[in-house]
């Protein structure tokens, strides 16, 4: 037994570790990020504005012209400008988008190569923390946000892996995951420890496991609707005439156009609101065997019922033409802020059956 204890403290202090390693890890792809973009602002604003001079050129222009040819008539078509989904401008990415100048793009491989570093220490964090109790490492607050931004990160490398241009989204992405690993391991830090009886089952690896996923996900729909509201100003403060000034330019030129970010969110939220119903309709089972009802309005099972209809709600809106463009944004982010507050304020401030986080 002392042996089998032993081992276990063992696997604990190697996942705190881990952690840590890769929190090092990730601070130097921060870095390397941002030399990413110091060597990356080079990128001048004249290829939006002359995207969007253009485009108003075309709209300004007749719709169809009429010229005399050996007494027949002919008619020109305009050249056509094909319009975002979200009625936005028709502007190319940033030249910065996809890397910028070729020593950005050297600084920003190396960025990804370190990020790819982290999430495997992190990775490994997660494995031995769970090996150290030999049950799913999301029992509390700690081991479920270092599982969830491990996942974040996983989610964004299987973009890149999927040639998705997403590398736009790295420094964004390992800043707030150092957030989150700083928080995790100080305010929400909880010793390894067995889980209290309502939680041995086997839906604790399937209900939270998809929880997590959803919520990763989720994350990084809400990054893209956070940095189209950036790029939605700054392409209309453009088209208006306006200069922005030398550090909005070359912050603005890293990210693709406003309708990019605009289509990304909305396809990322899209494709997991599915699981995220299963989520709910699992939890309910699992309610039903552990406590004799599937439903008790508890304040998790609320909160995660307005986080459904938040995004359904989104999900209607972003497809009828009156809710696209910034308002399917606030939307999508005032959805993402519930699920936010139902892990961190419900598991916190408020009390019911779910309330065994081991803060």
């Amino acid at each position: 037994m002392q042996l089998a204890a032993a081992a276990n403290e063992n696997l604990a202090h190697l996942s705190n570790n881990l952690i840590y390693a890769s929190m090092a890890v990730y601070t130097l792809a921060f870095f390397a990020h941002i030399t990413e973009w110091l060597f990356g602002s080079r990128s001048k604003v004249a290829r939006t504005a002359a995207a969007l001079t253009r485009s108003e050129a075309q709209a300004d222009a007749p719709a169809v012209q009429v010229r005399s040819k050996g007494g027949t008539a002919v008619l020109d078509k305009p050249e056509v400008v094909t319009r975002s989904a979200a009625g936005t401008r028709d502007v190319p990415d940033g030249p910065g988008a996809a890397g910028g100048t070729v020593q950005g793009d050297l600084y920003g491989r190396i960025a990804v190569s370190l990020t790819t570093l982290g999430f495997l220490l992190a990775a490994g964090g997660v494995v031995a923390r769970a090996l150290s109790v030999e049950r799913a490492p999301w029992g509390n607050m700690y081991e479920f946000s270092i599982t969830f931004s491990t996942v974040a990160v996983g989610a964004y490398l299987a973009l890149l892996v999927l040639k998705k241009n997403v590398r736009w989204l790295g420094l964004f992405l390992v800043t707030t995951v150092l957030l989150d690993l700083g928080i995790a391991t100080t305010v929400l830090y909880t010793d390894s420890d067995q889980l209290v009886p309502a939680l041995h089952s086997y839906w604790l690896w399937i209900h939270v496991s998809t929880a997590i996923f959803c919520g990763a996900v989720f994350y990084i729909g809400a990054a893209g609707a956070v940095l189209y509201l950036f790029r939605d100003g700054y392409e209309a403060k453009l088209a208006r005439g306006g200069k922005p000034g030398k550090f909005s330019t070359s912050v603005m030129e890293r990210f693709p156009s406003a309708a990019s970010l605009d289509k990304f969110s909305y396809r990322i939220n899209a494709a997991v609101f599915p699981l995220w119903t299963f989520t709910i309709i699992a939890g309910a089972i699992w309610a039903g065997d552990a406590w004799g009802r599937y439903w008790g309005w508890d304040p998790k099972e609320v909160w995660s019922f307005v986080t459904w209809v938040a995004y359904a709600c989104y999900l209607h809106a972003r497809a009828t033409a009156g809710w696209k463009g910034r308002k399917a944004a606030y939307l999508a982010l005032f959805a993402f802020a519930c699920w936010i507050w139902n892990y961190y304020g419900v598991n916190i401030l408020l009390s019911g059956k779910h309330s065994y986080a081991g803060v």
